[in-house]
């Protein structure tokens, strides 16, 4: 059993984490602005508590004694720079914990953009991405950028990116990996389901495979 302390668990990817690791016995403390609002899942061991991932020193408070810190933070309709912000922010809350404290690792919900196609160029600079998206894609990139800055040896970092289309649907437990370049199946499409996305991020807090790297992952 891992203890894991989660940003995010509201949203469409951090709820299915959540449950993932639960049904794999993992004891996940759900890290949320407001403990409230938030319906605590039956069926698992799960602790709610108050946190915000943009302050380091929330951060520091909420994962103290935790092995791993996921974060499956978005912004949703904010700016799209606060992603940046939160990988800063858990970076920081983590180192703060001090020499004596054992440093949590952590794992960063990613985004495609910033990945290569078979064709060369990577996603973002595909052509037709509105600019919203596009918005969000390179402040997944500039967070990337920020982890990559930090070294392995002094917070054990991972990013997970998710295909170029994600989306709720079936759990089979199934997925292919990759590292920088985006997997694409026999007819060039780049799905996977959120549900398998998350299978395959609780596969990474048990195997610990991609420290200091970012990896992707699709059907």
């Amino acid at each position: 059993m891992t203890k894991i302390a989660l940003f995010g668990a509201t949203g469409t990817i951090g709820t299915r984490v959540l449950h993932e690791a639960l049904r794999r016995g993992h004891e996940v403390t759900a890290v949320v602005r407001d403990p409230a609002k938030f319906p605590a899942p039956t069926g698992g061991a799960t602790t709610v508590v108050r946190g915000d991932v943009l302050d380091p020193a929330s951060v520091a408070g909420a994962v103290a004694g935790h092995e791993v810190v996921v974060s499956a933070f978005g912004p949703g309709s904010g700016d799209p720079a606060a992603l940046v912000t939160a990988a800063r922010s858990l970076i920081g809350g983590v180192r703060s914990l001090g020499p004596d404290a054992p440093a949590p690792r952590v794992v960063v919900v990613g985004g495609a953009g910033s990945l290569r196609t078979p064709g060369g160029p990577l996603v973002w600079d595909e052509a037709g991405v509105p600019a919203p998206v596009l918005a969000l894609m390179h402040a997944h990139g500039d967070a990337l950028d920020f982890l990559r800055t930090v070294p392995v040896e002094e917070v054990r970092w991972t990013c997970l990116s998710p295909a170029a289309q994600i989306a709720p649907g079936e759990r089979t437990g199934t997925y292919r990996l990759g590292l920088d370049g985006l997997v694409v199946d026999e007819e060039g499409r780049s799905r996977i389901s959120t549900e398998d996305f998350a299978v395959a991020l609780v596969d990474e807090i048990e195997r610990d495979a991609h420290a200091g790297r970012r990896f992707t992952v699709a059907h």
